[in-house]
């Protein structure tokens, strides 16, 4: 099988890196990629927006599938344009990535097909803000009702920043607090059958303690230990299965990845936001523990294969991703700088550790910082803790000027889960 991966970030890399094992696969490319992806696929320079490009060079390349990473060329209608061309692609259609492109959409859908979510209210002038932002009281929630790369959401006690927020927006979603963990959950769907994924854990704010401005993410682990055993059956039955029938009825069938965040509440389990497409750093530990063929299951989702699928084999093992992030991140990143250690890290570490490029690109004959998140270190181990200490050693050995990561990612499951056992 011949397969062309859209993106250049760490998920594009996890999705390459998982299917360079996969003795099926005969020709892996990538448009347009970055340093770490060059490793494992052939790059090609192209317009992830421009679906057209993308549908021309799927045609001139003869793939048999194209997996869209990113949102913005879902949401732009590159899946479309490369249906149109007769390729099976793995992603929803423009008008089906609407659950991410739109938060009033996706809390449209949800209320219709009665999945349980957060109360809110949509508010295009500052004044609807106003009124929501008293209504709920602090903490309070504002999200840009449009793509944000993962940083449209403020989180606050702060009235004043909350209205800021709200002000910037040309429209907002404004809601109730959720309380307790949040757990991300993928599904794989062609539209009627759906196919979850093992859940994870990502954490967004920048410095430990969950301390410091939203991030699109710095860091994940996977299994749960902590999460109730029936979580998957509960939110494949709460959530997944209606919100796919619920776009099927309107016409607009959602086929491809199916991101669920959730909030596992005091009164029962939440639905914060959907993805349309798999989330980044998640997806660096969910499929690190993923044992069937990666493209095989894509490609039987894009194919409207699915119900025919055998059951997805897991391993046992953890798995925990590191971000190593630019200086200044995410504020306005410093990139340009070099990066070294990596041969050591895969010298030294592999294949228990390997490192997934993000923002990075090849200058001659080194790689530099061309992004916010750089780098997303990943590992697995018999345990969380195990997996953890693989991770961060090989964290010690990248250097990169100024750079910064989280020390506390998966920490307190990892001892959790060790005082259980204790």
């Amino acid at each position: 099988m011949k397969v062309l991966v859209i993106g250049s970030g760490a998920r594009e890399h996890a999705l390459c890196h998982s299917m360079s094992l996969d003795p099926d696969i005969t020709a892996l490319h990538c448009a347009p990629g970055n340093a770490g992806i060059a490793e494992v696929a052939e790059l090609h320079a192209v317009d992830a927006l421009d679906g057209s490009a993308v549908s021309a060079l799927a045609a001139e390349l003869g793939v048999d599938l194209v997996v869209v990473g990113p949102e913005a060329p879902l949401v732009a209608g590159v899946a479309d344009a490369v249906r149109e061309g007769g390729i099976p692609v793995f992603g929803p259609s423009q008008e089906a990535a609407q659950l991410e492109g739109s938060k009033a959409f996706a809390k449209d859908v949800m209320a219709a097909a009665g999945v349980p979510t957060a109360r809110s209210y949509v508010c295009t002038t500052p004044e609807e803000a106003v009124e929501a932002l008293g209504a709920f009281g602090p903490p309070y929630v504002v999200k840009d009702d449009g793509l944000a790369a993962g940083k449209g959401v403020v989180v606050t006690a702060d009235l004043e920043a909350a209205k800021a927020h709200a002000a910037a927006c040309e429209r907002v979603v404004i809601e109730e607090f959720l309380d307790g963990p949040e757990v991300s959950l993928f599904a794989i769907t062609d539209g009627e059958t759906v196919v979850p994924l093992q859940p994870a854990q990502d954490f967004k704010r920048a410095l430990d303690g969950d301390e410091g401005p939203n991030t699109g993410g710095m860091g994940a682990y996977s299994p749960l230990p902590w999460a109730d055993p029936k979580l998957v059956d509960e939110v494949m039955e709460t959530v997944l299965q209606p919100t796919v029938d619920e776009m099927r009825r309107r016409g607009i069938p959602f086929s491809g990845l199916l991101y669920a965040g959730l909030a596992i509440t005091s009164r029962g389990v939440r639905v914060i936001e959907f993805n349309a497409r798999f989330g980044d750093p998640e997806t660096q530990v969910v499929l690190a523990r993923l044992r069937t063929p990666l493209a095989g299951v894509l490609l039987a989702a894009a194919t409207s294969n699915l119900a025919d699928l055998e059951p997805l084999r897991w391993s046992d093992e953890a798995a925990v991703t590191v971000v190593v992030a630019s200086h200044n991140y995410p504020g306005t990143p410093r990139t340009g700088d070099p990066i070294t250690g990596l041969d050591e890290v895969a010298a030294q570490d592999a294949p228990h550790a390997y490192v997934l490029h993000a923002g990075t690109k090849r200058d001659g004959d080194a790689v530099v910082s061309a992004g916010g998140r750089v780098l997303s270190v990943t590992a697995t181990g018999k345990d969380l803790a195990e997996a953890r200490d693989r991770a961060y050693r090989a964290v010690g050995r990248i250097r990169l000027d100024g750079s910064q990561h989280r020390t506390d990612i998966a920490a307190k499951a990892a001892e959790g889960a060790e005082a259980a056992q204790a």
